[in-house]
């Protein structure tokens, strides 16, 4: 594992500048949203790319079931957060 050193003023400008604009609406409509439902935003374009990952795996592996195609999603998503720290 390699060791964390603090960013500097402007390694953070270099990353925020690279950023998208703040959505202030969309951060309005979350903030007046109980605790509870916020999370309905995160499970809903995690289930579109779970799907989006789906069809791909049935055009690229179309012999395979789809409890089959469900584990070659997790076995991606497992990669891609052990390689990216993130999935």
């Amino acid at each position: 594992m390699t060791e964390k050193h603090i960013l500097t003023s402007e390694e953070i400008s270099a990353i925020v500048d690279g950023l998208n604009p703040i959505d202030w609406r969309q951060m309005e409509l979350l903030a007046k949203m109980p605790p509870g439902k916020r999370i309905y935003p995160s499970l809903q374009a995690s289930s579109m790319i779970r799907a989006g990952l789906r069809t791909a795996f049935k055009r690229k592996f179309p012999q395979l079931s789809i409890p089959e195609i469900n584990m070659k999603i997790l076995d991606y998503l497992i990669f891609m957060d052990k390689n990216y720290e993130h999935a």
